[in-house]
């Protein structure tokens, strides 16, 4: 009787085996650029800076404030609301974002006169809240 040879059975599973290796790892590398792809644009769509330059303006704004809003003038009150109407259309306008911020009075924290300062931030991608004392 003749001896059967394997070798062509091997060589078929072995290439079978390199061709799912292959398959994975192309696989893998696909979805290692997707994530390294969309963490990227997280970071290029956070507005850093814009916040940044919300929260110095509105503590420029606070302190032009009177100490105590309920005891402030009439003019007073009149050139608050326009500082307020002011940062909000120009957030709106400029840098697409929605912007709300409330001042409370002033009061002693830890021995220091501070200002609660809230401020609410979003472009429809970021929403950002803060409550700060300032």
């Amino acid at each position: 009787m003749e001896r059967l040879s394997d070798d062509a059975q091997w060589i078929i599973m072995i290439a079978f085996l390199v061709s799912i290796a292959m398959f994975f790892l192309a696989l893998v590398i696909n979805q290692s650029t997707l994530v390294g792809q969309t963490t990227a644009e997280g970071v290029l769509e956070f507005p850093k800076n814009d916040i940044q330059d919300l929260r110095s303006e509105i503590f420029a704004i606070s302190n032009q404030w009177p100490a105590n809003i309920t005891s402030a003038t009439p003019s007073q009150i009149t050139t608050m609301n326009a500082m307020t109407q002011d940062v909000l259309a120009l957030s709106l306008d400029r840098k697409n974002s929605v912007v709300k911020f409330t001042m409370g009075d002033k009061a002693d924290v830890s021995g220091v006169v501070r200002r609660p300062i809230t401020i609410y931030y979003n472009n429809g991608v970021t929403t950002f809240d803060e409550t700060i004392s300032y």
